[in-house]
């Protein structure tokens, strides 16, 4: 393992949304996972996340990070349409493990979620911040999700700031008896693997999220519509 304050100076000139809040919560997550656990990370860009993953990970944990790096949904409003872009971050993602010393210790996985199903059977910590439209984020959470054996960790980037993976979260967590709600750096939300969820209280503590919701759906709008300008995305 690698130390936090290491981890997070190893990353500062990575290119990705992440807060040093956010990758405490990723880097506790990843150091709790047991001996021989499953760790995977959906959505690695230029591998911000992979390399705090990584470095927490315990000794023969595996650590698998699924990215097409396909030039689809590379960050806010960049849904498709940079294809020339893809290879420069597949080259960058594994320039930055290997700078930051962690190469060795990740499985990457060039291939969708969907299609990366079959690699993976039972995880212990799932981290997911792939295509945040509501239909790839609902699937990712939903089949993923499922995969996550007792007691395990499940955190979600974007939650309760993007429409679509916060439309997601509300299908298929508000109400769940399985996932209950820890809580959020920021846009990073946590969720627990437990057997005994108090479906009430677990959807009140999430609805409690909707006026922070609100308020980044209006900075969005305003960003884009260049009301707000040098204001930073909202995550």
């Amino acid at each position: 393992m690698i130390d936090f304050s290491t981890a997070w100076a190893s990353v500062a000139d990575v290119d990705g949304w992440m807060t040093a809040g956010q990758a405490r919560a990723l880097y506790d997550a990843s150091a709790s996972a047991p001996e021989g656990g499953t760790i995977v990370e959906i959505g690695s860009f230029q591998g911000r996340s992979t390399i705090i993953l990584a470095s927490a990970a315990p000794e023969g944990v595996t650590v698998t990070a699924i990215d097409p790096h396909a030039g689809n949904d590379r960050g806010p409003q960049e849904i498709e349409g940079y294809a020339d872009d893809a290879e420069s971050d597949h080259a960058r993602f594994n320039a930055n493990l290997q700078r930051a010393g962690v190469a060795d210790r990740v499985r990457h996985l060039r291939m969708f979620s969907d299609e990366a199903l079959g690699e993976v059977a039972e995880i212990d910590v799932l981290y997911i911040d792939g295509a945040h439209r509501y239909g790839p984020a609902l699937a990712d959470i939903r089949q993923w999700g499922a995969k996550v054996r007792p007691g395990g960790t499940m955190l979600i980037h974007d939650s309760f700031s993007s429409i679509g993976v916060t439309g997601a979260i509300g299908r298929e967590l508000l109400w769940s008896q399985r996932w209950r709600y820890v809580g959020r750096s920021r846009s990073l939300a946590i969720y627990r693997a437990d057997t005994d969820v108090s479906s009430w209280k677990n959807a009140g503590r999430q609805l409690a999220q909707v006026p922070w919701f609100a308020k980044n759906v209006v900075l969005k709008v305003l960003i884009s519509a260049k009301i707000l300008r040098g204001r930073e995305w909202p995550y």
